[in-house]
């Protein structure tokens, strides 16, 4: 796996790099100090992930994977930041960004997000994809944010129209525990068909129909 990380502290920097490179051995790990410094990078060789702080010196984060995400949409780029505000993170995924984590999270969840954003998932820190779902303006139904990091994702797994095996599949997880998942969140949100649970999804705006 090639990563690039970015963030204008090199103590940061270098200790997420020793990190990674021991953890998701064999892979390479570069490092630069600001947005502008990772657009050349890319140019020279562009990362599979690319790990970007938000505030740095010289232009944001934001813009900087703005900038580069027009240039070289295939980069998959995991925002890791001490910001989690709301507004913040959204305008941050707005970018086509596949990920938004907090440098308050362990390291376990830095090393999956990065895993899942590297095969062009999607990837957010589970309180914080709690409180953008529960801060829509437009949304109706309070039952989502009672749901856990994992009945989350199955929700919009099944919503998205992926089998049983294909969870078990992403998720690691047994065909049975995938089908108890999924009677877990009809009963918790009265439903008895998937159909609902998909119609859910739309009406809050985590499935959109006709997008991939």
């Amino acid at each position: 796996m090639n990563i690039l990380i970015v963030d204008d502290h090199a103590v940061v920097r270098q200790g997420y790099a020793s990190l990674l490179s021991t953890v998701l051995s064999p892979c390479v790990v570069r490092e630069a100090g600001n947005g502008d410094q990772a657009y050349i990078m890319c140019q020279e060789d562009a990362p599979q992930v690319m790990i970007m702080d938000v505030n740095m010196s010289g232009i944001s984060g934001i813009e900087a994977a703005r900038r580069i995400l027009e240039r070289f949409p295939d980069v998959n780029v995991l925002f890791f930041s001490m910001y989690d505000e709301v507004p913040v993170v959204t305008q941050a995924l707005n970018t086509g960004a596949r990920g938004y984590i907090t440098k308050s999270c362990t390291p376990d969840i830095l090393i999956e997000a990065v895993k899942k954003v590297s095969t062009g998932q999607l990837y957010v820190e589970h309180e914080l994809a709690m409180r953008l779902v529960v801060s829509r303006p437009e949304q109706k139904d309070q039952r989502l944010r009672d749901m856990t990091q994992r009945e989350f994702e199955i929700f919009v797994m099944l919503a998205r129209g992926l089998s049983v095996k294909e969870i078990s599949d992403e998720l690691c997880i047994s065909n049975k525990t995938v089908s108890n998942y999924t009677a877990i969140l009809k009963s918790k949100l009265n439903m008895t068909s998937t159909a609902e649970l998909v119609h859910l999804a739309i009406e809050e705006g985590l499935v959109k129909v006709g997008v991939e």
